[in-house]
């Protein structure tokens, strides 16, 4: 625990906290419109398709690999 000589070193340290929390907000914000981005339809749908067509490369691949 630090022990204050004066309130000058008091008020540095509530300033400091305050922009602490200030930068965590916004840290909070960002996160949630990242998440929001990452849930949205058009995100999800381009992931699905995304998906569906590196399982067809890679079935296809596989088939001639495979001599099928």
């Amino acid at each position: 625990m630090r022990i204050y000589t004066d309130y000058n070193q008091i008020d540095e340290d509530l300033k400091i906290l305050k922009l602490q929390t200030q930068i965590d907000k916004e840290k909070v914000k960002l996160s949630v419109n990242e998440i929001k981005e990452d849930l949205s339809p058009v995100s999800l749908v381009t992931s699905l398709f995304s998906a569906v067509v590196k399982r067809a490369f890679i079935i296809k691949a596989a088939s001639k690999l495979l001599g099928r």
